[in-house]
C-alpha cells in the first residue's frame, strides 16, 4: 500500500467511521485495518490521522507497541513462536532458530515467496502446551525442534490443512 489507492482509502475511512461513536477507537480501527489489509504502513497511519485527527505519533506508537500490528506485509502463514518463560525453558529458542534456519529468514522477516513470516512472541497464554507455536492463530502444542521441518512441509504442501 505504498501509495494508497482510492478504493483502499475509502475502505479505511469506512472503518474509521464505524467507530465514530467510540470514546477511544484507535485500537479497534487499527485492528480492522490490519484484518482488512494485512498490515498498517506509515501512509495508512497518516491517512487515519488526517481523517480522525488522532496525531500520527500516537497512532505510530500503538502500531509499534503491540506485536499483533505490523507495518510490513506478512506471509500467507504467520508463524508465532512463543518465547515466554514456560516455552523458553522447554526449548522455544531452539524451535525459533530451526524455523529461521529452514526458512532462511530471521524473526520479523518474510520468505521471498511471501508464504511464511516468523514472529517472536512474548507469551501466547498457552503455558500448559509449552513450547507453543501458532500458525495463523492455530496453536501447535509441545513442539520440538525436530518437528519444525514437517510442520513447514505440511503448510507448504497442503495449504495448512492437517
Amino acid at each position: 500500500m505504498a501509495c494508497i489507492n482510492q478504493a483502499a482509502l475509502t475502505r479505511i475511512y469506512e472503518i474509521c467511521d464505524s467507530y465514530a461513536d467510540e470514546k477511544t477507537p484507535l485500537i479497534m480501527i487499527l485492528s480492522d485495518i490490519q484484518k482488512e489489509f494485512g498490515y498498517i504502513p506509515v501512509d495508512v497511519q497518516e491517512a487515519v490521522s488526517e481523517y480522525t485527527e488522532i496525531p500520527v505519533p500516537e497512532i505510530h506508537g500503538v502500531v509499534t507497541f503491540y506485536s499483533f500490528f505490523s507495518q510490513v506485509p506478512k506471509g500467507k502463514y504467520v508463524i508465532g513462536c512463543c518465547l515466554g518463560t514456560a516455552c523458553y525453558v522447554k526449548g522455544a529458542g531452539r524451535i525459533i532458530d530451526q524455523f529461521s534456519e529452514i526458512l532462511g529468514i530471521e524473526p520479523g522477516g518474510t520468505t521471498g515467496d511471501g508464504l511464511f513470516s516468523i514472529d517472536a512472541l512474548r507469551c501466547l497464554g498457552a503455558c500448559a502446551a509449552a513450547p507453543a507455536v501458532t500458525i495463523n492463530g492455530r496453536i501447535h502444542s509441545r513442539v520440538r525442534a525436530n518437528q519444525v521441518a514437517g510442520i513447514i512441509a505440511r503448510y507448504r504442501d497442503s495449504g495448512g490443512e492437517q
